[in-house]
């Protein structure tokens, strides 16, 4: 039976492809849980990926 062979990711260099973290705001909701804003990362847009080109000059550099 074949094996179907995906196209390697390129993961994101900065984040390690981590996009989206949520950091607490230090206020607490009605019910007692912590407010959260996303944060994405700046070179992937949240993606967790990169295109090649920026895969490949990431590495280089």
């Amino acid at each position: 039976m074949p094996q179907h062979s995906h196209a390697p990711t390129r993961i994101c260099p900065n984040c390690s492809g981590h996009a989206t973290a949520h950091i607490a705001t230090g206020m607490r909701l009605r019910d007692g849980s912590r407010a959260t804003v996303p944060v994405h990362c700046p070179a992937c847009h949240g993606a967790g990926t990169v295109a090649r080109p920026l895969a490949a000059v990431a590495k280089s550099a």
